[in-house]
C-alpha cells in the first residue's frame, strides 16, 4: 500500500494549453493494460530536459538528447511506452527509438528529430516496434487536452498508482497553469530525476532559462529522492513550455520569474515525493535532514548513507529504533575529520544521540513510538557548518524483494 498517496482526481488536473494527451494499448509486454503515450505539442513550444548519469543509459534517451539538439529544444511530439525500456540493445536499438519517433511523426505530420521517446520496463530486451507502431493511430486518435491522468497510468510499471499534480499560480502578468506526471517506484536514486517524468506550462519560458530551470528544479525534488540506491538506464525529467498563456519569463528578475520557479518546484517535488511514498514494497515515507554540514556535498553524503543502508531501512520497516545503524551510516558516510562528540540525532522531537553517543534523557519506548508512525523524521546535526540537505527515502520490506523477484514474470 502506497504510503499516504492517493490517485489523482481527474477533475483536479488542469489542462495546459498547446498539450494533447492520448493513449493506448498497443500489447508492449502485457495485453489489455494501457502501454502507449502521445502528447502532441503546440507548434512553438520549448522543451528542456535533464537524463539519467548512468552510463549504460537507454536508447532513447540517447535519441531524445539528439533530437532536443538539433531542433534547439523545438519539440511537437513525445512518445512514451512502457513494458521494455531499449536499454543494453546497442545501435539496434537506437534505430528502434528513431522508428518509433519517424511512426508518430508521420501520424501527426512533424519532423520525426521534433518527437522526443521515453520508454521504461525490462532492460536487455528490444522494443517490438511493429506492436507500437500499430498502436500510434490509436493513441492520436485518443488525444485530448484533458487525458492526464490515463497519461499518468500509461507509463507505470511496478507503481501501484499514477501520480500527476497540478498548479494555477496568479502572476504580475497573469495567470499561469501547470501539470506534471511522473513515474517511478523502483530502482530509484535518481542522478538527475526520476526515471520518467514531465511537467509542462503555458508560460512561455526563454529557452536558456528553461534548461537552467529544470536543472534546478531536478536538484530541490527528483535528485533528493531514493528508494533502494540504483539509478535506472532511462532517466528522463522534461519541462515543457508552450507559450501558450499571458505569461512569458526570460530572465530570472523578470517580474513574477521567482513565483513561478517556486510553483515549479513545489510540483517537482509533489511528484518526486510521490514516487517515494509508492515505493516498491513501502510501508514509511522518511524525511533524512542533515543541517550544520561544511558543504553540499558532506550533507548530501550523510542523508544518503542513512537513506542507502538496508540495516537503517530494515529497522525502519520494523519500527526498530535501532540507533547503532544510523550512527554507523553516519560515521561511514566519507567524513574523515567528523567529531562523533559534536553530533546530535533526533527521530522527530525526539533526542537519540548527543556528545557522541546515546542520549541521557532518551527512552527506547520514544524512539519506537516515532517508528510506528507511517511517516517521520530522521534529523542529523554535524555541527560543522551553516549547509543542510533534505533527502527523502522509504523503509526496505519482505515485499520489495517479492516484487522484483518476480518482475520479469
Amino acid at each position: 500500500m502506497p504510503v499516504n498517496l492517493t490517485a489523482p482526481d481527474a477533475a483536479s488536473l488542469l489542462p495546459v494549453a498547446g498539450v494533447e494527451l492520448g493513449t493506448a494499448r498497443a500489447g508492449i509486454r502485457k495485453p489489455g493494460r494501457r502501454d502507449l503515450l502521445v502528447v502532441r505539442l503546440a507548434e512553438g513550444t520549448q522543451v528542456a530536459g535533464v537524463f539519467t548519469r548512468n552510463r549504460f543509459c537507454a536508447a532513447p534517451v540517447v535519441v531524445s538528447r539528439e533530437h532536443l539538439a538539433a531542433s534547439q529544444g523545438q519539440m511537437r511530439a513525445l512518445v512514451v511506452n512502457t513494458g521494455v525500456a531499449n536499454a543494453g540493445t546497442g545501435a539496434e536499438g537506437q534505430r528502434n527509438a528513431q522508428q518509433v519517433c519517424q511512426a508518430v511523426a508521420a501520424e501527426l505530420g512533424v519532423p520525426a528529430d521534433t518527437v522526443l521517446p521515453m520508454s521504461t520496463g525490462v532492460i536487455l530486451e528490444h522494443l517490438p516496434v511493429e506492436r507500437i507502431a500499430a498502436g500510434v493511430p490509436d493513441a492520436v486518435a485518443d488525444l485530448a487536452p484533458t487525458h492526464w491522468v490515463e497519461a499518468a497510468e500509461a507509463i507505470m510499471t511496478t507503481d501501484t498508482l499514477p501520480k500527476a499534480v497540478s498548479r494555477r499560480v496568479k502572476l504580475p502578468g497573469g495567470e499561469v497553469v501547470m501539470t506534471g506526471i511522473s513515474k517511478g517506484a523502483g530502482m530509484i536514486r535518481p542522478n538527475m530525476a526520476t526515471m520518467l517524468g514531465m511537467i509542462a506550462t503555458d508560460a512561455r519560458i526563454a529557452p536558456d532559462l528553461l534548461q537552467t530551470w529544470v536543472r534546478r528544479m531536478a536538484d530541490a525534488s527528483f535528485n533528493r529522492i531514493t528508494v533502494d540506491g540504483d539509478t535506472s538506464t532511462n532517466d528522463t525529467f522534461l519541462l515543457l513550455s508552450t507559450g501558450q498563456g499571458a505569461v512569458s519569463i526570460a530572465r530570472d528578475d523578470d517580474p513574477g520569474a521567482a513565483e513561478l520557479l517556486q510553483a515549479l518546484v513545489e510540483t517537482a517535488v509533489q511528484l518526486a515525493q510521490s514516487i517515494v511514498r509508492d515505493g516498491e514494497g513501502a510501508t514509511k515515507f522518511v524525511t533524512i535532514q542533515v543541517e550544520g554540514a561544511g558543504n553540499d556535498g558532506e550533507a548530501a553524503a550523510v542523508a544518503y548513507a542513512i537513506a542507502h543502508s538496508p540495516l537503517v531501512k530494515t529497522a525502519f520497516f520494523a519500527s526498530d529504533p535501532n540507533l547503532g545503524r544510523i550512527l554507523a551510516a553516519i560515521g561511514y558516510a566519507g567524513i574523515d575529520d567528523l567529531d562523533a562528540d559534536r553530533l546530535e540525532v533526533w527521530l522527530d522531537d525526539v533526542r537519540v544521540a548527543s556528545q557522541g553517543g546515546r542520549d541521557p534523557e532518551y527512552r527506547e519506548e520514544d524512539g519506537q513510538r516515532v517508528l510506528k508512525q507511517a511517516e517521520f523524521t530522521v534529523r542529523v546535526r554535524l555541527d560543522r557548518g551553516t549547509v543542510s540537505t533534505t533527502v527523502w527515502t522509504c523503509d526496505l520490506s519482505h515485499d520489495y524483494v517479492t516484487i522484483n523477484a518476480d518482475y520479469r514474470s
